[in-house]
């Protein structure tokens, strides 16, 4: 489990432009990683809409989104183009930074487990340090949240 406090395990992963990407290589900027379930779904398309709306203030406060799911960079793709997402998406296919994060959860849905993505942000610094987690969050009300934390650590 990742917590505040740590430093946030670096990954590579590959971006909806085809582009391989690690965390460390936003060493110097702040990053809010966001972890959710599925493309095109309404809750993710709430949050990815609410983090659009709110990126010019995130980009004043020398921060970036990267936002994380098991889709496929395809679907990212796709996603990002129907939403004019400007932030990249991240696919992890083999939800190997989803266990390393903690965010791959046992979940129930009309009385039937399933394992799945639990909507999960961390705020990380310039350093690499994770200054907020968020987890179980709510798609509509989050990203104020994370704004104010974000103003509260520069």
């Amino acid at each position: 489990m990742v917590n505040e406090g740590e430093y946030a395990p670096d990954f590579t992963l590959q971006a909806d432009n085809g582009d391989k990407v690690s965390l460390s290589n936003y060493r110097g900027k702040k990053v809010i990683l966001y972890f959710y379930p599925k493309d095109s779904t309404s809750g993710c398309t709430a949050e990815a809409l609410g983090f659009k709306e709110a990126n010019l203030h995130i980009e004043k406060q020398n921060a970036i989104i990267l936002g994380v799911s098991k889709d496929s960079v395809e679907s990212h793709r796709k996603f990002k183009e129907k939403n004019s997402l400007p932030f990249m998406l991240l696919s992890d296919p083999d939800i190997e930074v989803q266990k390393q994060y903690d965010v791959w959860k046992q979940k129930t849905l009309y009385g039937k487990k399933y394992m799945g993505t639990e909507r999960t942000t961390f705020l990380i610094d310039e350093k690499g340090i994770v200054k907020k987690v968020y987890r179980k969050v709510k798609p509509k009300e989050h990203v104020q949240s994370v704004l104010s934390d974000l103003k509260a650590i520069s």
